[in-house]
């Protein structure tokens, strides 16, 4: 595929994963890394059009902030497709316990059916919940399938809330529409609450702002995704685990670059 017209299906590609994304911008960003403004231009595009996903942020402003880009783009990718993050969860969860989800998360999908023990309250969020019951059954995994009505009483009598979020500020987080509700309950029930969180995703406060400001949502309630207080949460699950919020938010390692949010490249 020319690189022109993988860069055009990295940035139609709204429903693969975040893993898939990089590793397609790695691939179509190669050629331009002896050109930087054209490649400072590739990366504002695939941004410009993926607004939600922390991953290709950090992933773009490494690059960009890098003496030696090629190198980068894919020590940068490697670290996404080697995340131990779904692993680390798996290992964590609490046995014999209830936990919600919302939709079909990629990351808390792919660590649920390492274990046998758990019983999954899938709320269908956007739609999704449906499938991951049916995959999550397949795999034995007992799951049972919540209509977005029942997401109050479902974290109500649960162990625990498990989210997953594409990208992380100092004190706010992106997620899948009802995420806030579904805090907002299990903060107030005392169910703890985790946020999943995996290479990539935890951004600083400019670049948090960058992503904020693209999402461009003027009816919130009709969005895919929205934003969440991260007060909600009791912990964050990321490479190394469950960390207390405060711990995690060090882990940051994103540049700032400011100037992949400036333009309107489309």
């Amino acid at each position: 595929m020319h690189p022109i017209e993988r860069l055009r299906y990295v940035a139609r590609a709204s429903g693969a994963s975040q893993d898939v994304l990089v590793q397609e911008t790695a691939r179509a960003l190669m050629s331009f890394d002896d050109d930087p403004q054209g490649l400072v231009t590739a990366c504002r595009r695939i941004v410009s059009r993926q607004p939600t996903s922390g991953p290709l942020v950090w992933f773009a402003a490494r690059v960009l902030a890098a003496g030696d880009p090629r190198t980068e783009m894919w020590e940068a990718a490697g670290e996404v497709a080697s995340d131990p993050t779904a692993r680390e969860l798996a290992h964590a969860l609490p046995d014999d316990a209830t936990v919600v989800v919302l939709g079909w998360p990629d990351m808390v999908a792919s660590a649920l059916p390492r274990r046998g023990d758990l019983d999954v309250l899938v709320v269908d969020a956007l739609g999704e919940g449906s499938g991951l019951v049916q995959t999550l059954l397949r795999q034995d995994c007992d799951a049972i399938d919540v209509p977005q009505a029942g997401l109050g009483a479902a974290v109500a009598d649960a162990d625990l809330v498990v989210l997953e979020s594409s990208a992380v500020g100092p004190t706010q987080f992106l997620a899948v529409s009802g995420s806030h509700a579904a805090g907002a309950v299990a903060h107030h029930a005392g169910v703890p609450v985790w946020l999943v969180a995996g290479v990539g995703r935890l951004l600083p406060q400019r670049m948090w702002g960058g992503v904020k400001e693209r999402m461009g949502v003027h009816d919130p309630w009709d969005a895919d995704d929205e934003v969440v207080p991260l007060d909600l949460v009791d912990c964050v699950v990321g490479p190394t685990g469950p960390q207390p919020v405060a711990d995690a938010m060090r882990r940051i390692d994103c540049p700032v670059v400011p100037e992949l949010f400036k333009g309107d490249v489309f």
